[in-house]
């Protein structure tokens, strides 16, 4: 999966002049909360609503009620934007853009295609990536696999699941000890108790927990 595959086109953008109060209107109006901050065409860096909340934030201790909105009228999106911007291609790996947003704690990136904005990528696209990788929103059983970590264990699995006529739709693996594998399957079909039991007996120091099948979400 890519990240074009998830990204949200033509995302609405600011310029740095932007007056905080806009942006704020805007993220409110569109329920959204970062904005692309562009000039001449070229993103100069990202804002969110949490920095567009601090900087309007910062001077209320000592300021008139008065004062303070013309002070609010001033400020521009510039003042609170992040100015290095970290950006991925539509053709990013999906898993390259949940790593980038992980380390460096951000919610959403800017999707740039020759130097252009194309789109942006967000934390709930991710989630909705995981979602859908895991095959969660289709109907099945799910099978928890601890098997020996050796060639061809895989495909034996893969094949005792074919024999019994059911339709795999994900396998993804997760961290176990050395020399072994967990595998958590989702299946599609009938008769899964049979199949763990199956599995249990055809796959070489081979454990199967599952569970019943599931409703599309």
């Amino acid at each position: 999966m890519r990240v074009r595959d998830k990204m949200t086109l033509n995302p609405i953008t600011v310029e740095p002049s932007t007056p905080v109060a806009e942006a704020l209107r805007l993220m409110e109006g569109r329920k959204i909360r970062r904005l692309p901050v562009l000039q001449e065409g070229q993103v100069v860096g990202i804002v969110t609503l949490l920095d567009l909340m601090r900087v309007s934030a910062s001077p209320a201790t000592t300021l008139s009620v008065y004062e303070l909105r013309y002070l609010l009228d001033k400020l521009t999106v510039q003042e609170a934007m992040t100015r290095r911007v970290i950006t991925v291609t539509p053709d990013s790996p999906i898993e390259q853009a949940a790593l980038l947003m992980r380390e460096h704690k951000i919610g959403g990136l800017p999707v740039v295609e020759e130097g252009r904005l194309v789109g942006i990528i967000t934390e709930t696209d991710i989630f909705d990536a995981f979602v859908d990788l895991l095959g969660v929103r289709k109907p099945g059983s799910r099978l928890e696999i601890d098997c020996a970590d050796r060639p061809g264990v895989l495909a034996r699995i893969a094949s005792v699941i074919a024999s019994y006529g059911l339709n795999i739709h994900s396998v993804v693996t997760t961290p176990a000890p050395p020399g072994q594998a967990h595998l958590v399957c989702r299946v599609q079909g009938d008769d899964v108790a049979s199949l763990a039991a199956e599995l249990q007996r055809a796959v070489e120091e081979c454990r199967v927990h599952w569970e019943a099948p599931s409703s599309a979400a």
